[in-house]
């Protein structure tokens, strides 16, 4: 069993569960509906993991080039590939089936259109183009979008709001990742941004989008969708990221900096998914 667990990514669901109970808690406006929630993570999570799972497949040469891959049970071949994707795809028709029955359709859809951008967009993409890492924020981005849709029954401007706060944050965090683990995706011949164009160039566009980032996540508070504190740890928590992006121009240890901003970007996306609570 623990083979299957593993095949899961759970750091990845916990992530994007994460985002999407912000998702969810902005769109309740204070009234949370527990019963919703429950039957909301019961559907996403499997259709998370199946994605995860069917990416594991696909990459599974890959991922035996890389150092923190390279025991995954795919990769050793402690697991036949026919089984992940039986696995896989179990996971997935439960997981939508849930979203379908017991949140709404479009919510059901929104999820479908994530599974549908990583599995197949994203993992067959990931080897080709260094785009593929916008892609994958793409998919990165449904899930708080889909908390969002089962409360609200829609996809309105706040929707928008934490699609595109999403994928902004996600750039900078994936570009962090490849810079201090820069090795294992040269050996891998996965041509992420710091690979293929070089650090400084991924530097550049970590600050852009952080920049952008903490722009668009003022949006919520100032359209109504997000209170006050929200608002104020937007700001003082995206000014931090956009500091800490400046130092890495003049950084002396690169592998050390995309840790640190690593590490903020997850501070932040959680403190600010919670602080969606908040009225």
């Amino acid at each position: 069993m623990r083979t299957y667990y593993l095949l899961t990514k759970p750091g990845i669901i916990l992530g994007n569960l994460i985002t999407t109970a912000g998702g969810f808690a902005l769109a309740s406006k204070g009234s949370f509906d527990f019963a919703l929630f429950f039957f909301l993570l019961l559907g996403l999570g499997p259709v998370i993991a199946s994605a995860c799972v069917f990416n594991n497949y696909i990459d599974r040469a890959s991922d035996a080039k890389m150092a923190r891959t390279q025991n995954r049970p795919l990769a050793t071949g402690a697991l036949a590939p026919w089984r992940a994707l039986l696995f896989a795809t179990l996971l997935g028709t439960f997981g939508i089936a849930i979203l379908a029955l017991f949140t709404n359709a479009i919510a059901a859809w929104a999820a479908g259109a994530g599974f549908f951008v990583y599995v197949v967009l994203y993992s067959l993409l990931k080897t080709k183009t260094s785009l593929a890492t916008l892609i994958g924020s793409v998919s990165g981005a449904i899930p708080p979008v889909v908390g969002y849709a089962a409360v609200s029954r829609t996809l309105d401007a706040g929707a928008f709001f934490l699609f595109a706060i999403l994928v902004l944050w996600q750039m900078p965090h994936f570009f962090a990742i490849a810079i201090y683990r820069i090795e294992d995706y040269t050996a891998a011949s996965i041509p992420v941004l710091p690979v293929s164009k070089g650090a400084y160039a991924a530097k550049v566009q970590m600050l852009l989008y952080c920049i952008a980032f903490a722009a668009i996540a003022l949006l919520l508070p100032i359209y109504g969708y997000a209170g006050a504190l929200f608002g104020l740890a937007a700001f003082v928590l995206g000014g931090a990221w956009i500091w800490l992006a400046v130092q890495g121009f003049s950084a002396e240890n690169d592998r050390l900096w995309a840790r640190g901003m690593f590490r903020l970007s997850l501070f932040i996306i959680t403190t600010l998914c919670a602080l969606m609570a908040v009225p």
